[in-house]
């Protein structure tokens, strides 16, 4: 076995990552003269380390977006970055990400590919939310790829930068609802604690008044 396809015990390293997909409203002319008619908007789906200085292809060997069976060549292989697909189309539907890393010991990678489901939004998701110019949408999510026990290379690909999300600088300061963060999903899990507790207080507070109204029965039987 070469040596830096040696896995290194009881270690785990975490890749973050984003995905998603932006979407635009096309024209009417755009529509009669360079798209099929039914089709409303153009979108495009991608991948990339929230690092987006992050060379990852000594690690990745392609990225895959399995599109709707309808579209011609429904599976899209992408080598290189950027890793994206650009589209039209008219409905909304799920787009399979799958992530390949290059095989065999000798470069030693041997990881397992993995698989993220999206979903694809052309359409806010409050329709009452003010509507933005050209009907554009941006559906993005945060996640973590996951190695446990990386072999000596992947870690070393994984660590040639700091993978710190805080502090973390916008690329554009007129886009900060494109951009999900790691404060951001902080700031969403304290809201849900929050919630949780309020909804164990108030399960806590029917209960004791259902005890109270089981009781005041018991004493009129």
């Amino acid at each position: 076995m070469s040596s830096n396809s040696k896995r290194i015990k009881f270690v785990s390293i975490s890749l973050p990552i984003l995905y998603g997909n932006h979407a635009y409203k096309l024209t009417p002319e755009t529509r009669k003269t360079t798209t099929p008619a039914d089709h409303t908007h153009e979108w495009t789906v991608f991948f990339k380390p929230v690092l987006g200085d992050l060379d990852l292809t000594p690690l990745l060997k392609k990225v895959t977006f399995k599109l709707h069976e309808t579209y011609e060549n429904p599976i899209r292989s992408i080598e290189r970055p950027p890793y994206q697909v650009t589209e039209t189309g008219w409905g909304e539907f799920e787009i399979i990400i799958k992530l390949y890393f290059h095989p065999g010991v000798d470069l030693g990678i041997n990881e397992k590919n993995f698989q993220i489901f999206h979903a694809l939004k052309l359409h806010p998701y409050n329709p009452q939310h003010p509507k933005r110019e050209n009907g554009e949408v941006h559906s993005i999510l945060y996640d973590e790829l996951v190695f446990n026990e990386p072999t000596d290379k992947v870690f070393e690909i994984l660590t040639k930068k700091p993978i710190n999300l805080i502090p973390y600088k916008l690329t554009n300061e007129d886009k900060r609802d494109q951009e999900f963060i790691r404060p951001d999903e902080n700031d969403e899990l304290s809201r849900l604690d929050v919630y949780i507790e309020k909804i164990k207080q108030e399960t806590e507070r029917q209960a004791e008044l259902y005890s109270r109204a089981e009781k005041e029965k018991n004493n009129f039987t």
